[in-house]
């Protein structure tokens, strides 16, 4: 804020000499008031800055927090349904709004169902041999839920059945890749502790693949995913199943779709509701 600055001459003989009193006042510097009222002016608007700020900031942290929140697809483990390049918008409301810093959550609207997409920080993956995101134990993903609390899951040749019926992707599943070979695998360990070892759907195979493993029943309070690209998805198959209290938000829309290998905007995704 800027202060005017100015000077007046007064002619000697208009104004009585003033006698200097004992004790008195000293003589008001204008200039000097004029300085001090400048700086007080330029401080609160400095605070009136600041309160702004942190008004915003803390309306930012509100709205994101516990009710919708930005996320972008770095990966292909869940095409077609979502591509590289993905932004998205979740709604943290419906399956109740994660606290900060916190192992809680707010009571939300419902559970999560068979089939949804859903976001949610993964089971710690450092047991990993393969696969896990550098530096991430617990990164937060985007996948389908394929299996709920008391469900029964086992594949078969490639073929999910849940409570023997088989689950036929109709949102379109990842072809297997050229010269592919279902083996074992070491990231699979977990599942011998809760394979069946008898049931109505058969037994368990000893050792499980990618194409065949169990039956076994989801926990309670825990679910199973899956990529929609079963042949490119870190999921559930490798870190084991996930607790109701690490689904953190359901995907509504793709605001934003980038193609960074050609560097252009996917038009027609944008908007596109996730299903």
């Amino acid at each position: 804020m800027s202060v005017c600055r100015c000077s007046f001459t007064i002619p000697a003989m208009a104004v009585a000499p003033k006698k200097k009193k004992s004790g008195g006042t000293k003589p008001r510097n204008v200039v000097a008031q004029a300085r001090s009222g400048g700086t007080a002016s330029r401080k609160d608007t400095y605070r009136e800055w600041l309160r702004t700020l942190i008004g915003a900031v803390v309306i930012f942290l509100v709205l994101r927090t516990f009710f919708i929140e930005a996320y972008h697809i770095p990966s292909g483990s869940m095409e077609p349904t979502l591509l590289v390049g993905d932004f998205l918008f979740a709604n943290n409301t419906v399956f109740g709004p994660h606290i900060p810093f916190t192992n809680y959550n707010l009571p939300g609207v419902r559970d999560p169902r068979r089939g949804e997409v859903v976001v949610y920080e993964s089971p710690s993956q450092a047991r990993l041999t393969e696969g896990r995101i550098k530096g991430e134990l617990t990164p937060t993903v985007v996948k389908r839920l394929m299996g709920t609390p008391g469900d029964t899951l086992y594949m078969r040749d490639g073929m999910l059945y849940v409570n023997g019926i088989a689950q036929r992707q109709g949102f379109g599943m990842g072809e297997k890749p050229f010269g592919y070979v279902d083996d074992t695998d070491a990231n699979f360990s977990w599942q011998k502790a809760f394979g069946l070892k008898a049931s109505r759907f058969g037994a368990a195979p000893a050792e499980p693949t990618h194409d065949n493993w169990g039956p076994f029943v989801i926990p309670p309070k825990h679910y199973f995913s899956l990529g929609d690209n079963r042949y490119n998805s870190i999921d559930a198959r490798y870190y084991g199943f996930i607790p109701r209290a690490n689904i953190r938000a359901k995907p509504m829309f793709i605001y934003m779709s980038f193609d960074f290998d050609d560097l252009r905007v996917r038009w027609s995704r944008i908007f596109k509701i996730i299903r």
